[in-house]
């Protein structure tokens, strides 16, 4: 049976071009824009997504004009007259299938969309490639399904054949891999979980990112380094009182560290020979936005109270001096209390939805159109906007000296 293949645009210049699946509501898409890419084509299934990321270009928001955005099954995507036009494939596939709040199902789960997220590499055969996933993929009851994402992503090429089982097929890569006989459409692949907060971003957020490089292109790139730590944070705060004082506040009487633990800090920031910006926290992130009670959080889109947060046994929220806990998206509630914000004075209550855009490093002028469960969702689903900046920029620098490299090398 054949299955009706959705079109991808073509381009016809060769620059910094990328395709996205899964986009989601863009938070990838928007931090590897900002990295300097150019998507030409965002595939998302869900129609809501979709539709907010359509509500954003018709408004205007800066740099998506030319966004092309199609809700669309991948399985349906066509790459047809792709190869060698396109620079990067990007994606966040599907997590459920890997989620600690899931089933966690991995292979037997018909929303793990990994093998599309391959078929897409093998017939783009992009420069590189830059998937994103939570930490369970990690786990070590998904440790022979992950080596097997790696092997398939390291060689596109090597379909699984009709009838044979994952398992028999990664043995079949593992055989490739050993041998000497290697083809042209083959990837360099690296992967690391990243904490989001070592990026600016003011949330414990941590995701599992993939990288992989055509065997043609001698990258020699490692995963950018952090910018921003716990222990400059923890200095900050009860060191030199910076943090207090930025915010208008006193320094607490009580100090929670003790007499070593500060030493320690100490030695860490100040003997660093690159030093650190402190961890962003929740209070950094939101603590100018009004009280979204008041008659001034009118004038700030997105920002409406919503009541009934509730504090009970393992359902606590997020304090302000501290980073975010992960903002997240659960199909049956959030159990651990993770939309929820700790007031000054012990109260808590929901984060607004312009507060947890804000946690995910979305601009304030990107708005979501949608109610605020079915904007929580997206938000709570979406990658980081400046992860996936420091990604994509270092990803992109690299692209841009190779190709400067290989300009200079043809004038000689």
């Amino acid at each position: 049976m054949h299955r009706r293949r959705t079109a991808i645009m073509q381009n016809t210049t060769l620059m910094n071009k990328s395709i996205e699946l899964f986009c989601g509501t863009g938070g990838l898409a928007l931090g590897l824009q900002n990295a300097g890419f150019q998507h030409t084509a965002l595939y998302e299934w869900d129609k809501d997504s979709c539709d907010n990321i359509k509500a954003n270009i018709a408004a205007g928001f800066d740099g998506i004009s030319d966004w092309n955005v199609y809700q669309s099954d991948v399985r349906t995507v066509s790459y047809d007259g792709l190869t060698g036009k396109i620079n990067m494939i990007s994606g966040g596939p599907p997590c459920q299938p890997f989620s600690l709040g899931g089933k966690a199902q991995a292979y037997n789960d018909k929303r793990d969309m990994f093998p599309e997220a391959v078929r897409a590499v093998r017939e783009v055969m992009p420069e590189v490639f830059i998937f994103e996933n939570v930490k369970g993929l990690l786990r070590k009851s998904f440790s022979l399904y992950f080596s097997y994402i790696i092997l398939q992503l390291t060689y596109p090429s090597i379909v699984k054949p009709q009838g044979m089982t994952w398992e028999e097929h990664r043995t079949l890569l593992e055989q490739h891999h050993t041998s000497n006989r290697h083809g042209d459409c083959e990837y360099n692949v690296v992967f690391r979980l990243l904490n989001a907060a070592d990026y600016g971003v003011p949330q414990l957020r941590h995701r599992v990112v993939i990288v992989g490089f055509r065997k043609d292109v001698d990258a020699h790139w490692s995963f950018p380094n952090p910018t921003h730590s716990k222990e400059a944070l923890l200095y900050s705060k009860w060191v030199t009182g910076d943090y207090w004082a930025r915010h208008n506040m006193a320094m607490p009487m009580s100090n929670p560290l003790s007499k070593q633990a500060i030493k320690n800090i100490r030695s860490a920031v100040e003997e660093c020979n690159a030093p650190l910006r402190p961890w962003q926290t929740t209070r950094d992130a939101i603590g100018d936005l009004p009280d979204p009670q008041s008659k001034e959080a009118a004038a700030f889109d997105n920002h409406i109270f919503r009541a009934g947060a509730k504090i009970y046994p393992g359902h606590s929220g997020s304090v302000l001096d501290e980073p975010s806990k992960t903002i997240k998206a659960g199909a049956h509630g959030v159990p651990g209390g993770e939309n929820m914000l700790v007031l000054d004075n012990g109260d808590v209550r929901y984060y607004t939805v312009r507060e947890s855009a804000r946690i995910q490093t979305f601009p304030d002028d990107y708005h979501f159109v949608a109610s605020w469960t079915e904007s929580m969702r997206q938000i709570g689903n979406a990658v980081p906007v400046k992860l996936a900046e420091a990604v994509g920029s270092s990803v992109y620098a690299h692209l841009k000296e190779i190709d400067h490299a290989k300009r200079r090398y043809s004038n000689n």
